[in-house]
């Protein structure tokens, strides 16, 4: 069972272990958490499925470190080998930080497409804006002689400073030290700073949450994006007020003032509008998330195209859980039906879930994503720079079902950090 005052994976700083098969990526993971987290074997292409090891690192804060498939697999195994180190491709879209490998066994004097693939994997990290580490590993396998013009070599291809590891570390925690320190270094400025409700309420506010009970969470709990805004509402001193849909009037008839802000479901829209007081700000859960996850300023102008959609156009709806989908599920019965009650029956709508997400965005007018509490911040700008490179509208449930209700600018959006 896991510890509830655990950091939610989503919002740990990700790490992922990047290189070609047997580079030492799964050794040096577990010299650097100290653990067996990943298996090592001599045998080419252990590590098939990405490997996720949730952790406190002392200096990096909660971190995620990831073990990937080799990125030369598909040449060893054919299709399935091309299935991996598509996996390997997806992992980096959520990577935070990247460690890529550059195992010094491949080296050879005289040869200079010894690290191509290396070399094509570093300009992908860039144009993902995805910082790296260099790291050349298995250092003793090489003549000091030639690992100084192995890094020669690498400098002259942008690959600077690396870190160094040899197969079998003869001071661990200085190698732990060594790289934590090198990491921290990389770290995107801002990490995980941006709050829920940035500019939306002040310490001492009287913030009511409007909470109908999602029938998918575990009975007795609430669901994660709940629990985070109630957390955060109470580290900055707000005065907290919690009921249903149906019993908001009632909330609102006791309090002695009205609230400062509201925060609903983003389904109960259209019944929490009539009641709410004048000069009380509304917001969504889905909304806060939205914008502490993604970009905001786009999921909101791509909204406005929701009014516009004709029957013929083609809709991509996109979770980040891969729930059983419930009789009323919100991205697969309640937004389709919405939609297609404004622009026709004959909306073409599709549905993809957890990882999956299409590279061609072009066929669909719309895509509108979940709120993304199950993604990290990483993940979810990485689909939206998709996005916006092909002109294509992205927004997100909380969003869309503002439009929908016809009080998309009515509603308190968070400040952009």
């Amino acid at each position: 069972m896991s510890n509830l005052n655990e950091t939610p994976r989503a919002n740990r700083l990700h790490i992922g272990f990047f290189g070609r098969m047997n580079s030492g990526k799964s050794s040096l993971l577990n010299a650097f958490c100290g653990q067996q987290a990943a298996i090592v074997s001599d045998v080419p292409g252990t590590t098939t499925d990405p490997v996720y090891r949730a952790m406190e690192i002392n200096g990096l804060g909660p971190c995620v470190l990831i073990d990937t498939a080799g990125f030369d697999d598909s040449a060893q195994e054919g299709n399935l080998g091309g299935q991996r180190v598509e996996k390997t491709d997806n992992v980096s879209f959520k990577t935070d930080i990247a460690v890529l490998m550059f195992p010094a066994d491949c080296w050879q004097e005289g040869r200079s497409d010894c690290f191509n693939l290396e070399y094509g994997w570093a300009s992908r990290f860039n144009a993902r804006k995805v910082p790296f580490l260099p790291v050349i590993s298995k250092t003793d396998l090489i003549t000091p002689e030639n690992k100084e013009k192995m890094i020669s070599e690498l400098a002259e291809n942008g690959i600077k400073e690396p870190f160094e590891t040899s197969v079998s570390a003869d001071n661990p925690e200085k190698l732990r030290s060594g790289l934590k320190d090198r990491l921290a270094l990389l770290i995107p400025e801002n990490f995980a700073a941006r709050q829920l409700t940035a500019g939306l309420c002040n310490p001492g506010d009287s913030v009511m949450l409007i909470m109908p009970q999602d029938p998918q969470a575990p009975q007795g709990r609430l669901i994660l994006p709940q629990a985070q805004t109630i957390r955060e509402l109470l580290d900055r001193h707000c005065v907290i007020t919690a009921c249903s849909t149906e019993e908001m009037p009632v909330a609102l008839e006791r309090l002695k003032n009205p609230p400062d802000l509201i925060i609903t479901d983003s389904q109960a829209f259209a019944k929490v509008w009539p009641h709410k007081p004048p000069q009380s700000r509304l917001t969504s859960f889905s909304i806060i998330f939205a914008a502490q996850k993604g970009d905001i300023a786009y999921f909101t102008e791509s909204a406005k195209v929701i009014p516009e959609l004709k029957e013929t156009d083609r809709i991509l709806i996109a979770e980040s859980c891969t729930h059983a989908p419930m009789e009323e599920d919100i991205g697969r019965v309640k937004i389709p039906r919405m939609l297609r009650k404004k622009a026709g029956e004959g909306l073409k709508i599709e549905i993809c879930a957890g990882t999956d997400f299409p590279l061609d965005l072009t066929p669909y007018s719309l895509v509108i994503h979940c709120g993304g509490c199950m993604f990290s911040r990483r993940h979810i700008l990485s689909r939206v720079e998709r996005a916006k490179e092909q002109g294509v509208p992205m927004t997100n449930y909380g969003v869309a079902l503002a439009a929908l209700a016809g009080i998309l600018d009515k509603v308190s959006i968070p400040e952009e950090v």
